[in-house]
């Protein structure tokens, strides 16, 4: 795991180098997580990523202090975490690589409680260590324990909406050319005007867009927006271009303002000062991309938290 940043922002950009990652979504006051790609994993290798894990060298928890602007989680190139008003919850969802909805059980407080965390390693940590360094951690100062089930949960298939498999709109085929392949080794390069970098993904409350990425990284993207899994059952093969937009289902059911008396005219229709109104997100998903939700049940892995306590203090 690289640098990770949370920010209370509208958008934000994720590497595809690095691209396993999502980013949950969440309407109005939006909170961001720029990961290096967590996608819905195998708990059982999310667990056994604990043998022998390494340890930061010294670290600071506190409680966070009420009513901060949003969650910043921010790993620097030497391994110092910096971590503001976050939860228990996506602490264990970042170190342990699952999706929030892969963990079960735990205390009252679990998501409730927000903690500012300062952790520093004694040398610099190789790739992958700053996750397993966070697990001792919460280990360690939360007396935290758990272990891995299985369990039917709800699923989506993505699939083709069209009996003929055409493609929606706003999903296009990628052509070789049409964008510079980024540098593994320098994942968050500074935003270049009118540079289109392969693999880049840009996720807000309600938009997102992508530039030559493989369906496989959109169905790793939607279970932070949906809550469940999503499988790729498209068929679809190469990389694609995706321009996605969506009114958040919170969002669709506030009342209007008086200068929005131009979202009666539809979706996708603009005007004044008033947003536009787009449909919610499998409608979207559907009428943009030419993709379908479909529902079903399937076993999911999950962590369940067998104990977990308030950090001692410092």
């Amino acid at each position: 795991m690289r640098k990770v940043m949370i920010k209370h922002v509208r958008e934000s950009s994720i590497n595809r180098s690095s691209a396993k990652a999502v980013l949950p979504a969440l309407a109005g006051a939006l909170v961001i997580w720029v990961v290096a790609f967590m996608p819905v994993t195998s708990t059982s290798e999310a667990i056994a990523q604990t043998a022998a894990s390494p340890r930061f060298d010294v670290a600071s928890i506190k409680p966070a202090a009420p009513n901060p602007p949003g969650e910043l989680m921010k790993v620097d190139p030497g391994g110092r975490t910096e971590i503001t008003n976050v939860s228990l919850k996506r602490l264990i969802a970042f170190a342990w690589h699952v999706q929030p909805f892969q963990i079960s059980g735990g205390p009252s407080w679990l998501d409730s409680v927000h903690y500012d965390i300062i952790a520093k390693p004694g040398t610099k940590p190789k790739p992958g260590d700053v996750a397993l360094m966070m697990q001792a951690l919460l280990k360690d100062r939360f007396q935290l324990t758990l272990h891995q089930e299985t369990r039917e949960l709800p699923t989506h298939a993505l699939v083709m909406a069209r009996k003929d498999a055409k493609l929606g709109p706003r999903l296009i085929e990628a052509k070789e050319g049409d964008c510079t392949p980024r540098d593994p080794a320098n994942h968050l390069p500074p935003p270049e005007p009118g540079k289109r970098f392969c693999g880049q993904t840009i996720i807000g409350s309600r938009r997102l867009t992508a530039v030559s990425i493989p369906i496989a990284n959109l169905t790793q993207v939607l279970p932070r927006l949906l809550g469940h899994p999503v499988l790729d059952r498209t068929g679809l093969t190469g990389n694609f271009d995706i321009n996605l937009e969506w009114t958040p289902d919170d969002l669709r059911t506030m009342p209007s303002p008086p200068d929005a008396s131009d979202m009666a005219r539809g979706p996708g229709k603009k005007g004044g000062a008033a947003e536009t109104l787009f449909p919610p997100l499998p409608a979207a998903l559907q009428q943009q991309l030419g993709l379908k939700l479909d529902s079903q049940k399937g076993p999911v892995e999950i962590l369940v938290i067998d104990r977990a306590e308030k950090p001692s203090e410092n």
